[in-house]
């Protein structure tokens, strides 16, 4: 009846349940998840197998398929932290573990990926592709991890901000900051023009943010895929809700006075007047 997502691919395994106190509501959200990821609607996905920990959090099962699907999407640092989550569980996953130790090595953080790759047995079938991970990364654990050098601007051509969780939604003001999205953080980010990263806003009334909108004065626009609502936040950083009930609110666009909305749970557009 459930299912393990494979590591990076679409196959699908047969897993027995092992835990029949799992509660219906968060078995519901791990096969939602499932059908999500199978349809390749990613991001609904993540919030299914979330929900599912979230009604159950020892829920190995919904933990480990949101690992994968963060790391399809190369979300690695999040993937690392959902995996440690299964470890914390099953310190004997050796599959985890070497996930952890390959996916710590692709944040460069070789001294965190040379402690999980010690902890794999030899007589682990993961231990072989652990000792060849050590040696193609040329492990050297007396060294800290690389620090990542943010720009102090983005090029007008090409350019990158990095190290951003789980990054969504996006928009720019007339003063060139940049406003991004976390979904999984509930948080909104501003970026200076010269580089300064600092919280916009983190609130109780941000609920897994997708879209970013901004009009002609600063106002930012959110759409809270989770809570079902448009929360507005002025330029001073204040958020209240501008619209309710709305089935899973997905893109934002401003066009003068107007905000357009599309509806993921109801297949629509909404349009509200902005005062």
């Amino acid at each position: 009846m459930f299912k393990k997502l494979a590591a990076i691919l679409v196959l699908l395994v047969m897993l027995p349940l092992s835990a029949a106190e799992i509660p219906v509501d968060a078995k519901l959200d791990y096969n939602q998840g499932i059908d999500f990821y199978k349809l390749g609607m990613y991001e609904r996905a993540i919030e299914s197998f979330r929900s599912a920990v979230r009604t159950y959090p020892d829920y190995i099962d919904a933990y480990y398929n949101l690992g994968t699907v963060l790391e399809y999407l190369k979300q690695y640092a999040e993937a690392v932290s959902v995996y440690k989550q299964v470890y914390i569980r099953n310190p004997n996953d050796y599959e985890v573990i070497y996930k952890l130790a390959s996916l710590s090595a692709k944040l460069e953080d070789y001294n965190k990926a040379s402690e999980y790759i010690k902890l794999i047995p030899p007589s682990n079938s993961y231990y072989q592709r652990a000792q060849e991970l050590a040696e193609s990364v040329k492990m050297n654990v007396s060294l800290p991890p690389k620090q990542v050098n943010l720009p102090s601007k983005i090029s007008t051509v090409s350019g990158i901000y990095e190290n951003i969780l789980s990054p969504t939604g996006v928009t720019t003001d007339k003063d060139g900051n940049v406003y991004v999205a976390t979904f999984s953080d509930n948080t909104i980010l501003k970026i200076t023009p010269d580089g300064k990263r600092q919280v916009f806003l983190k609130s109780s009334l941000i609920s897994g943010p997708i879209s970013l909108a901004s009009d002609d004065i600063g106002n930012i626009y959110v759409s809270n895929y989770s809570a079902n609502n448009v929360v507005k936040i002025t330029p001073q950083g204040i958020a209240s809700v501008l619209v309710t009930k709305v089935d899973k609110p997905y893109g934002l666009h401003v066009e003068g006075n107007m905000l357009f909305i599309t509806c993921q749970g109801s297949n629509s557009i909404l349009r509200h007047k902005l005062q």
